[in-house]
């Protein structure tokens, strides 16, 4: 610490007496409640250590500050029956954080593409619903980078700090909420402007992103919005029987009135006399015992097929009655064929699991159940790829930015192929039909690609985002057309 004239140390010039390291908000010697209010105000006024809010006004170091006009001179007139908290809250509502519920739909969809503006935020981000990463709040550090990367963003389009303290508040209020970061999924979408802060929680991974523009970047959302194929699955053995609905994204358990609780429910063994007999029939009451002679065991095939023909009628009369989509087995070898047999269901899966279920935790079974129908998942993307191909070479098919951008605004489109990752930057005037597109993002220039898909989905067109390598041309962007 340097010495004055008169041999007295001074305190280092722009530091606050002491040793130097307080930080903002804090003072040298306090007690436990005053470090508690100060610690409150560094999170208030502060974005990390020693950066000051955007929107926090610093008055200049020479400033006399025993003036009254400069003390006031950031405050806003009030009406006189108003008083300044009045008129700032008019001006700047308190906005807060709102959770879009479920997953995103074409209704959902279509209210995010429907959000215009001077400026709409969107921040997309991977989480995790356990592990080391729950445990060490790595998502927590993730979301506070983006909402810097935001900030930065937003000042670089030079948007008023005040505003970008709006935008982002509600963002760093959930930063501080536990029990929001312990209930996630694989991935986070904000969706922000001026007046409104909505998350999504999605059930994949997306990569780490920030867009802004006049309009949400909904590109990260296909996955999701267009894998609509549902399989069902029945883990059964001699013991129980469980009915699961599975999508691309996870599974769950269906309860089913009247389910069959193993061959015990079923089949019930009693002595009369020399001669064992067993009664069929549900213990669950409703139908008449039925009496079958002797030589009954529980192992035997016959009484097998006659314990899961009561599962599969119960599952019918239930659930299956009036669907059209897989039915995946999951049972031990020998216990497959028997159930194929009795079934009335006609979409029983070739793909089966094999094994014992009873004890196996669901999302293991899932784990298993959605590697075997990966086919059936592909099926939709297959075929519409097969008539890209059949077609290359006629009208309905085109592989060129500046012709299939503008057949997605107007319902041209039935398929579209858009590579994963890819950005075509420019603007598109509907109402003209006129279109440039830059190799660079120019300013006022949107993604063109994210647009296409926004059109394309709003016009009852399929959305297949693809790698590169899988494109079916060597463009960003492909289209089987409805009509030329």
């Amino acid at each position: 610490m340097p010495k004055d004239q008169k041999g007295k140390f001074t305190p280092i010039k722009g530091k606050p007496s002491g040793n130097g390291k307080e930080g903002l908000g804090l003072r040298r010697s306090i007690s436990p409640d005053e470090l508690e209010s100060d610690l409150a105000m560094t999170d208030k006024y502060t974005m990390g250590p020693d950066e000051l809010q955007p929107a926090v006004h610093m008055r200049h170091p020479n400033r006399d500050t025993a003036k009254k006009a400069v003390q006031q001179q950031n405050v806003r007139e009030a009406p006189a029956d108003k008083t300044v908290e009045e008129t700032y809250d008019k001006e700047h509502p308190v906005v807060n954080s709102q959770r879009i519920s479920g997953r995103p739909d074409k209704e959902i969809f279509a209210d995010l593409a429907a959000q215009k503006g001077a400026v709409c935020l969107s921040i997309y981000l991977p989480t995790h619903s356990s592990g080391k990463e729950v445990n060490e709040q790595q998502d927590i550090i993730v979301f506070k980078n983006m909402l810097q990367k935001s900030q930065k963003l937003l000042e670089e389009k030079k948007t008023d700090p005040s505003l970008i303290q709006q935008m982002l508040q509600p963002g760093y209020e959930l930063l501080r909420d536990d029990q929001f970061w312990l209930n996630q999924q694989e991935g986070l979408a904000c969706f922000i402007t001026e007046n409104s802060f909505r998350y999504l929680q999605l059930p994949i991974s997306v990569q780490e992103q920030v867009y802004c523009n006049n309009s949400f970047m909904l590109t990260p959302l296909m996955p999701v919005m267009t894998s609509n194929e549902q399989f069902y699955l029945l883990a059964f053995s001699k013991h129980n029987a469980k009915l699961f609905l599975a999508d691309a994204f996870g599974m769950q358990e269906i309860t089913v009135e009247g389910m069959p609780d193993g061959m015990a429910d079923v089949i019930h063994f009693e002595e009369k006399g020399n001669q064992l007999l067993f009664r069929t029939g549900s213990s669950g009451g409703g139908e008449g015992a039925n009496y079958h002679g002797m030589n009954s065991n529980p192992d035997h095939k016959t009484d097998i097929a006659i314990y899961l023909e009561e599962v599969d009628k119960t599952i019918w009369k239930e659930v299956l009655h009036d669907k059209h989509i897989p039915l995946m087995l999951a049972a031990v070898d020998y216990l497959q064929p028997i159930y194929r047999k009795i079934s009335r269901y006609q979409h029983i899966a070739e793909e089966t699991l094999t094994g014992n279920f009873e004890h196996e935790k669901p999302v293991n079974i899932y784990k298993q159940a959605r590697e075997k129908m990966q086919p059936y998942f592909d099926k939709r993307q297959q075929t519409a790829l097969e008539r890209y191909y059949n077609g290359s070479a006629g009208a309905l098919t085109s592989s060129i930015p500046d012709d299939v951008i503008p057949a997605t605004y107007y319902g041209q489109v039935d398929s579209l192929f858009v590579q994963k990752g890819a950005h075509v930057w420019g603007t598109f005037d509907a109402n003209a039909n006129e279109i440039a597109i830059h190799e660079t993002e120019q300013p006022k220039d949107e993604c063109l690609l994210n647009n296409a898909i926004t059109q394309t989905i709003l016009h009852n067109g399929d959305v297949f985002i693809l790698e590169k390598e899988k494109m079916p041309a060597e463009s960003s962007v492909a289209a089987t057309l409805r009509y030329p």
